[in-house]
């Protein structure tokens, strides 16, 4: 690339390295955490219990080793010896008894008090989370009983009767509880590390949308609550994390909304039609307080109040994270995308339209920041989402799209952020290729979209800046010539007849000087602007023959 906004160009695709890293950081936690919380709960309590049953093995092994060892001679049987209590001597090892395995519990209560206090200082709802689980419960429990089994044993002994078999389930119990502490503990750690509280909050929300295509009409209310809660801890998560500068974690937050968002939509057709009425126990949640009731009324006709709701906590995100932490919008821009194709692929016309409106106060965000980086990267998952509904059979939404993408170009340009406006040139021309291979009907006015882009503004010190919209359109006809659409192409030339020419043979330069397709630094759009393959490039002869030139100027190409 030659042209004076190369340097913009630089500075855009600077941070799409960053934006790559951001996404590989935010796979490589979902990995984590779905390796983890992949596990079946059996396959979890069957790793635990071998852990448990190991400990206690090797440790009687032991014991039972040497005290063999020490009664080889013996002509009792090895058991029959060890049972054989003496009623005035085991009366201190009983009482030893009891207050050893309630040491054991009180070092368990302190350790895990402070872990999940720890955890529960940064992650919202996760002591309501430890105490629900049943794992966590059992153990617990198990400490209880054993104590309070251990305070009757004790004052059971006397010289007349030694209750044997009460104190050897005394002592399993005791091996037991001692055997359990190191395996419990990293239980408790894996339990509370953060990809699997995230994953575990996810799964709440989604198993609430589950059990409600089973309620009645009164019991949908307290599921609607319980998949709100769910929603708002994730923001909590992603928004502490972006405070305190960790990526990955916010990564997996924003994910988990997305992967829930997914889920649903995938099942929102089989719904009750109850679900989607906004009962009382969310009503009076601020974002729904805040809106005009008419507005209101219109989202449960819709259906959509729940992805509503999501991207709303995506936008809350997203506005945090600009200028802070870059990587976290682009994540949501690609989330956002994924959840519009699956609205596609469910034909939910309304969902697709409720993601336009928020891909376009991303979008809206980010022009009022002047934030070129960031614009550049959702652009290029706007267009994504646009090429998705080209394909998808939606040429109609994608022509929406499309008007959506011209408007915030000439938005950029009022703001004096040329290199967005380009991009969305670069973008468009993009899909109006995409069209033309599709044989789509609607391609003529995404061109007349496209040609009305160069016109946002009749100012002539800012025309300059749209010599990148030029050459996009230059592209575009040289695109046409070379699949055989003379038509189109011509079209394109009569719009910029009265275009110096001095610019056009400038414009004509730029683009056959560029020879390679790569960028000299890493983006993800995978190719340079300016690039054009050599049957597209050689048709640049031909184009500029309907440019008519001025007899006073002098050919410079």
């Amino acid at each position: 690339m030659r042209s004076g906004d190369d340097e913009a160009q630089r500075s855009a695709s600077s941070d799409v390295g960053a934006a790559t890293t951001s996404g590989g950081g935010s796979r490589q936690g979902s990995l984590v955490y779905s390796a983890d919380m992949g596990e079946s709960s059996p396959s979890i309590l069957r790793r635990w219990l071998w852990q448990i049953g190991g400990l206690s093995a090797l440790s009687l092994s032991l014991f039972g080793v040497l005290y063999w060892w020490d009664l080889r001679e013996s002509p009792l049987p090895l058991w029959a010896h060890y049972t054989a209590f003496d009623s005035g001597s085991i009366t201190d090892a009983t009482s030893s008894l009891a207050g050893l395995i309630a040491a054991v519990f009180g070092i368990v209560i302190t350790v895990v008090s402070i872990i999940v206090q720890l955890s529960a200082d940064r992650f919202t709802g996760v002591t309501r989370m430890f105490f629900s689980d049943r794992l966590n419960l059992t153990v617990l429990t198990f400490y209880i009983v054993v104590c309070v089994f251990g305070v009757w044993l004790s004052p059971s002994l006397h010289s007349e009767h030694v209750p044997r078999a009460a104190l050897v389930a005394m002592l399993g119990f005791s091996t037991v509880g001692l055997a359990m502490m190191a395996p419990y503990f990293g239980y408790v750690f894996w339990f509370l590390e953060p990809m699997n509280i995230i994953s575990r909050i996810r799964s709440r929300a989604l198993s609430a949308v589950r059990s409600a295509a089973h309620r009645d009409h009164g019991r949908f209310q307290s599921a609607q609550a319980d998949v709100l809660s769910a929603m708002e801890e994730l923001t909590d998560i992603s928004s502490n994390s972006i405070s305190g500068k960790d990526k990955i974690i916010a990564s997996g937050a924003v994910d988990a909304l997305k992967d829930f968002a997914l889920d649903y939509v995938a099942r929102k057709s089989s719904s009750n039609v109850a679900w989607f009425a906004i009962g009382p126990q969310i009503k009076n949640n601020p974002d729904f307080v805040a809106m005009d009731p008419e507005s209101l009324h219109e989202l449960e006709q819709r259906q959509t109040w729940v992805e509503w709701k999501i991207m709303r906590q995506y936008l809350g995100i997203y506005n945090e994270a600009l200028a802070t932490m870059r990587d976290i919008n682009y994540l949501i821009a690609i989330d956002t995308r994924y959840i519009g194709e699956a609205a596609l692929a469910q034909k939910d016309s309304e969902l697709l339209r409720l993601v336009y409106r928020y891909m376009n106060s991303y979008l809206r965000a980010t022009l009022n920041a002047k934030d070129v980086r960031t614009a550049y990267n959702v652009l290029n998952q706007y267009r994504l989402l646009v090429e998705a509904m080209l394909k998808g059979g939606a040429p109609d939404t994608a022509l929406e799209g499309l008007g959506y993408m011209k408007y915030y170009g000439h938005v950029s340009f009022d703001q004096q952020l040329p290199f967005i406006t380009e991009t969305v040139a670069y973008d468009v021309s993009t899909l109006c290729e995409l069209a033309h291979g599709l044989g789509l009907e609607q391609e003529d006015d995404m061109l007349n979209e496209f040609l009305d882009l160069d016109r946002p503004l009749p100012v002539r010190a800012q025309e300059k800046g749209l010599l990148g919209v030029r050459k996009a359109q230059v592209k575009l006809a040289c695109f046409y010539l070379a699949n055989g659409d003379e038509r189109r192409a011509q079209k394109i030339a009569i719009d910029m007849k009265d275009e110096p020419y001095e610019r056009m043979v400038t414009i004509r330069h730029q683009l056959e000087t560029v020879r390679s397709k790569d960028f000299w630094e890493i983006i993800d759009r995978g190719r340079n602007f300016e690039y054009m393959p050599e049957e597209q490039r050689s048709q640049l002869e031909v184009f500029y023959r309907w440019i008519p030139e001025p007899r006073h100027s002098v050919r410079q190409a």
